[in-house]
């Protein structure tokens, strides 16, 4: 597709790539991402002493690798990749290479035995893991105009402002047709969309949104539900053209010769795209007007079932960590009685695991898995709240295949 750019008006793929990772970008600045929005890793050590335990099960589907690596996407300032080198066993770690993989410098104080690199590192074997990623990878927007033609949205990265640009063409209108058609009214059966946990400093998505919610409607057993391909386009609605992540995913996937890729995002699936688009910026904790100049995070939705590989699988948050052992239980109150101390402590982390597992926040994320060269190593995790989404994926995959 040719793309319309000129000093003052650019697509929000280009816009936002300069703005988040240009020289004087959103995730160059010094405070780092945490000085604007909570992730899973801020929220609790728990993340990443799951996350821990996770790369230890893919040890030992992997018989025990001489090198296990652990390569942490989008590092922010190396939290994760920190954490979950401290939570591993010590014959684990001895074997384990930790990689964070970031735009901006390396942090000062930074273990030294985490590689500090731009680019996922080549042919390894362990884990690879996303959080928060795919959402900030850039993308264009399409919007219908009046007269029902889909164009690419532009805007001025002074101030935010739009306004249309040439009509979307090429690859990024077939990745529109087969995965966001912008047709005239939602589909029925749809899946709500995602959501994070609103807290203080927390990176909080629109009031109302959802994703993967325990009681919400979920993709029926049978193929996907796509909007109705006979109703014209409704002027004004908008999509993000996510042909840019499926990309960088499979690129990233491509670097493990063995082992397992995950991508944890606020997503949303073809059941139920989004009828306006999810683009918001965030600043200080609070959402904000997305302005693509470099003062507050960009992000949207992330479209996980397009971004599958063949034999890829989705599941929530919520499923995924109680897999791992993060519950939000309460302890027994008689432990108050024995051990008071073991009781505030085991309490507190029940707090902690309830944020991490909660519907309607960050327990509603999906977890793209993706196993190159070994079986999912949570294949006996919970099923039940997931089997509709990994049996509605399994379907869109194998089309993609097809096609």
């Amino acid at each position: 597709m040719r793309r319309e750019a000129t000093d003052e008006w650019r697509g929000w793929r280009e816009a936002t790539e300069e703005a988040l990772y240009g020289p004087f970008g959103f995730y160059r600045r010094p405070e780092g991402p945490a000085g604007h929005f909570r992730t899973s890793v801020h929220a609790s050590p728990l993340f990443a002493q799951a996350v821990a335990r996770l790369l230890c099960r893919v040890d030992e589907a992997l018989g025990h690798p001489a090198s296990l690596a652990f390569v942490d996407m989008a590092a922010g300032r190396g939290e994760l990749v920190t954490g979950v080198l401290a939570a591993l066993p010590a014959e684990v770690a001895s074997r384990a290479r930790g990689y964070a993989v970031e735009h901006a410098d390396r942090p000062a104080g930074l273990d030294h035995r985490i590689e500090w690199l731009a680019e996922p590192p080549e042919g390894i074997t362990g884990l690879l893991f996303a959080n928060e990623w795919l959402d900030n990878v850039p993308v264009d927007v399409a919007e219908v105009d009046a007269d029902g033609v889909v164009r690419l949205v532009l805007v001025r990265a002074e101030d935010g402002t739009e306004r249309l640009g040439d009509p979307v063409e090429g690859a990024d209108a077939e990745w529109l047709r087969r995965w966001w058609p912008l047709a005239g009214a939602p589909s029925a059966g749809t899946l709500p969309q995602g959501a994070r946990a609103p807290s203080e400093g927390a990176r909080t998505l629109p009031e109302g949104a959802r994703a993967l919610r325990e009681g919400g409607r979920a993709p029926s057993d049978e193929a996907p539900t796509l909007p109705e391909q006979a109703h014209a386009p409704s002027a004004g609605a908008r999509a993000e053209i996510g042909l840019p992540r499926d990309t960088a995913w499979a690129s990233a996937v491509s670097t493990l010769d063995r082992g397992l890729a995950v991508a944890a995002d606020y997503a949303h699936f073809a059941a139920g795209r989004p009828p306006f688009g999810t683009l918001t910026g965030f600043r200080e904790g609070r959402e904000t007007v997305p302005v693509p100049d470099g003062s507050c995070d960009i992000t949207a939705h992330v479209a996980l079932d397009a971004c599958a590989l063949p034999g890829g699988r989705v599941m929530t948050q919520r499923a995924a960590l109680r897999a791992l052992g993060v519950s939000g239980a309460r302890p027994p109150l008689a432990l108050a009685s024995t051990d008071p101390i073991a009781y505030v402590r085991a309490l507190a982390s029940a707090g902690a695991a309830a944020e991490l597992t909660a519907p309607g926040g960050l327990g509603d994320f999906g977890w793209l898995l993706q196993p190159v060269g070994f079986p999912d190593p949570l294949h006996d995790g919970p099923a039940d709240e997931n089997a509709p989404l990994r049996r509605a994926l399994l379907v869109d995959v194998a089309d993609h295949e097809e096609q």
